[in-house]
């Protein structure tokens, strides 16, 4: 055994006793050096991680640490068995960045200088891999290269887990398991923290992303636009004379935002970054905002060639029945209608004849329409 096995072993020892969940998790990675490595930091497949002798070298005492704890965290987030089509390198900087934030808020050793850290960018995707990718494929040159501009070298190498799809499903599950085991030994040890003990009911019971939810919900609006100003002519060919998608963009779409007091700043800034999203990608025909408390306290109109900007109006309590009516009374007829609300209210009005999409910052549910949680 070198003395650079005996740091590896210190490290995970180390782990262990000063953060219990994440060392029983190390304990089931096997971990070898490995000179080949390219790049020559460090590499997991989900089964094991290997180290390259150098990188270890340069490390001290703390900061391998926070490489061994790091290393041991890619499979837990699933990094290595659900990329799918994703750019590797870009996809392996995201997962960096949220497992590099949490164990810099619990304090697990010291992160290496090259390591990716970025607060604002954690917040700004949710705090997830999935919602940070995409901040930085937008970020990329544009050319497809997958080089994520702006955004440094990871501490490792991600790579996909082994065998097929359904082996690396079995993989995740399995990982599942692992997760909940170390997290209630942590737990009873009382060595559990409030953000991993988050971080972990995320993995067992994770959140459906709103941000996919919403663009989901919007696009179907545009698939479900037909006209028979222009014929299929797939159906042409048949002698059918049957509607073709019209081609053209997006209706016009309702916004609806709470301003009872129960939606905060960095709710509002989520949701009108989507919003412009929504225009940006969609080219709807008309934006409708409008803010709400008990009646309807403020209205904007957008038109294709407007800027959007969206600001808090009002403040009392709760009720949704005046925004369907001010709908009505205003011949504002959405192909679909999205309300940033916590759904904690009991006058929801009649159903529109649009879908309704709730984003919803609290627990309730609706009456009608989908709900989904921010």
């Amino acid at each position: 055994m070198t003395d650079l096995d005996k740091r590896l072993i210190k490290a995970r020892t180390a782990l262990v006793l000063e953060h219990p969940f994440i060392g029983m998790i190390a304990l089931n990675m096997p971990q070898k050096l490995d000179d080949s490595l390219d790049p020559p930091t460090a590499a997991t497949n989900g089964k094991e991680v290997r180290y390259h002798p150098e990188f270890v070298k340069s490390l001290s005492d703390e900061e391998l640490k926070f490489l061994v704890a790091h290393e041991c965290m890619h499979p837990m987030l699933e990094h290595n068995f659900r990329r799918g089509e994703r750019d590797p390198r870009m996809w392996n900087q995201a997962g960096d960045y949220v497992i590099n934030q949490h164990l810099t808020d619990d304090n697990v050793g010291r992160m290496p200088s090259q390591g990716l850290l970025n607060k604002s960018l954690f917040d700004a995707g949710g705090g997830t891999t999935d919602g940070i990718y995409k901040i930085i494929e937008q970020d990329d040159d544009g050319s497809g290269g997958g080089e994520g501009q702006g955004h440094g070298d990871p501490l490792d190498d991600c790579q996909d887990g082994q065998g097929t799809p359904a082996e690396q499903a079995q993989e995740a599950a399995e990982w599942k398991v692992r997760v909940a085991q170390a997290a209630q030994s942590a737990k009873m040890m009382g060595k559990m923290s409030a953000g991993l003990e988050r971080l972990v009911s995320e993995v067992l019971n994770p959140k459906v992303n709103w941000r996919d939810v919403l663009q989901r919900f919007v696009t179907k609006a545009v698939d479900t636009d037909r006209t028979f100003a222009r014929p299929s002519r797939r159906f042409t060919q048949q002698g059918l004379y049957m509607p073709s998608r019209s081609g053209e963009a997006l209706g016009e779409i309702c916004f609806a935002i709470d301003c009872s007091g129960s939606v905060g700043q960095s709710d509002l800034d989520q949701f009108a970054s989507e919003i412009k999203r929504v225009k940006e990608d969609l080219n709807p025909k008309c934006i409708h905002v409008i803010y709400f408390d008990s009646e309807v306290s403020h209205y904007d109109k957008f038109d294709r060639d407007a800027d959007i900007n969206i600001s808090m109006h009002g403040g009392g309590g709760t009720d949704f029945a005046p925004v369907f009516a001010y709908m009505d009374d205003n011949d504002i007829q959405p192909v679909a209608c999205v309300f940033l609300t916590d759904l904690y209210c009991n006058s929801f009005g009649n159903e529109p004849d649009c879908p309704v999409l709730w984003v919803s910052t609290g627990d309730e549910q609706a009456p009608f329409g989908d709900v989904v949680k921010m």
